[in-house]
């Protein structure tokens, strides 16, 4: 008998008649076409909004994204290098098209008094200050042609938590707490993708 109810519970809970239904798009500067997709049945399906504001260069470009998702992509982060810097606000729920509404720009231009080492191509020392809720240095390598490249920055928690929880990786990857820690060794992470934010509403099907 209660292998039976063990059956019927764990039926009840990976069936498409108990998933939820949200609405699926992404757009550049807000131009979001909708349409409604069904999520997968499992227990950490929700549904989600993205704006995510990247600045390369003094050029911003603002992109709109909704999907299904889960909860553990329900965070807000922000990357920076200093000629690009990246910031993903999110909003998440749990009924039915209930994400029909933008995530709200929560990125921030405020100095935080936190300095980190940043590259230009020529040096990598140099200081690059912080904004908003970026409170931890990175640094890391990525692979280019022949030869690797360095790249160190400022990054939010929520950053060096999800590359953390990685399970596999192509590029080296470190984060640390302090002004200018990140110009000396640290200690090393797997990280499945250095821009994750820019591919962070990606079906889970």
């Amino acid at each position: 008998m209660e292998l039976k109810i063990f059956i019927v519970l764990f039926c009840a809970l990976f069936t498409g008649g108990h998933s939820l239904k949200c609405f699926e798009c992404s757009g550049i500067m807000g131009s979001c076409e909708s349409k409604v997709t069904t999520c997968p049945g499992i227990a950490t399906a929700t549904c989600g909004s993205a704006t995510i504001v990247t600045n390369t260069g003094g050029n911003e470009v603002k992109m709109q994204s909704k999907s299904c998702t889960v909860t553990e992509a329900c965070i807000t982060s922000s990357i920076n290098f200093g000629v690009t810097r990246t910031v993903t606000s999110t909003q998440c729920c749990n009924s039915d098209l209930c994400n029909s509404k933008d995530a709200p720009d929560s990125s921030s231009n405020s100095l935080n008094g936190k300095q980190c080492y940043s590259c230009d191509g020529l040096s990598c020392f140099n200081i690059l200050n912080c904004l908003g809720n970026e409170d931890y240095c990175i640094k890391a390598t990525v692979p280019g042609g022949s030869a690797s490249q360095t790249v160190k920055g400022c990054a939010s928690k929520s950053i060096c938590d999800a590359t953390s929880q990685a399970n596999a990786g192509y590029m080296s990857f470190s984060c640390c707490k302090g002004n200018l820690c990140n110009g000396a060794k640290s200690v090393t992470q797997n990280l499945l993708f250095l821009l994750w934010p820019l591919f962070f509403f990606i079906l889970i099907h």
